[in-house]
C-alpha cells in the first residue's frame, strides 16, 4: 500500500436509506427529529436537509417497499450520525423525543461528544451527537484521544433550553 492519507477536510455528504414505508419515515425524520423536505423524486423516494443543502438524506422504497427490518446480527449499517451544532441543539432534540414518547436505545457521554441513540421506522440505528470543542477532549499521556463511554448527564443536557 501507500502513504496516501484522506484529505483532512473531507465529509461524508448523505446518506440514502432503503425504507419500507416513506411517510413513516419522513414523518420520523421530517416531522419528529426536524429536517426539511427538499424534494420528492416520485412517488417512492424524498430528499430532506438541514439549512437547505440538496439532501443530507437520501430515503427511498424502491427495492424496500412493505420490506422488513434488515436483522440485527448481519453485516450493515450500525448507525447514522447526525452531528448538532450545539448541546443547546441536542437537548432541544432530546426534549422533543421525551415529549412524543419516542423509545431510545441509549445515551452516553463519550468524552468528545455527548451523544442519544434510537432507531427509526424500518430500525435503523440513528445517533443524534454533539461535539465537544476540541480543546475539551480527553487525551491520553501519548496525546490519543481517550474516549470512553460513561452515562449521559440528561438533566443537564435539558438544562440547557
Amino acid at each position: 500500500m501507500n502513504d496516501y492519507t484522506i484529505p483532512a477536510a473531507t465529509r461524508i455528504g448523505h446518506i440514502h436509506l432503503k425504507v419500507s414505508d416513506l411517510q413513516k419515515s419522513l414523518d420520523f425524520y421530517q416531522g419528529l427529529l426536524g429536517f426539511e423536505l427538499v424534494t420528492m423524486y416520485g412517488q417512492d423516494a424524498a430528499f430532506i436537509s438541514a439549512g437547505g443543502y440538496h439532501h443530507h438524506i437520501g430515503l427511498n422504497t424502491w427495492q424496500s417497499k412493505g420490506g422488513k427490518p434488515a436483522p440485527k446480527n448481519t453485516a450493515g449499517l450500525f448507525h447514522t450520525a447526525i452531528l448538532l451544532p450545539t448541546r443547546r441543539d441536542l437537548a432541544v432534540l432530546l426534549k422533543r423525543l421525551i415529549d412524543a414518547k419516542y423509545p431510545l436505545t441509549g445515551a452516553a457521554d463519550h468524552g468528545v461528544s455527548e451523544a442519544l441513540y434510537l432507531d427509526d421506522p424500518d430500525e435503523n440505528g440513528v445517533e443524534l451527537y454533539w461535539d465537544r470543542p476540541r480543546e475539551k477532549w480527553p487525551m491520553n499521556p501519548d496525546g490519543s484521544i481517550q474516549m470512553y463511554t460513561r452515562q449521559l448527564d440528561v438533566e443537564g443536557l435539558l438544562a440547557e433550553i
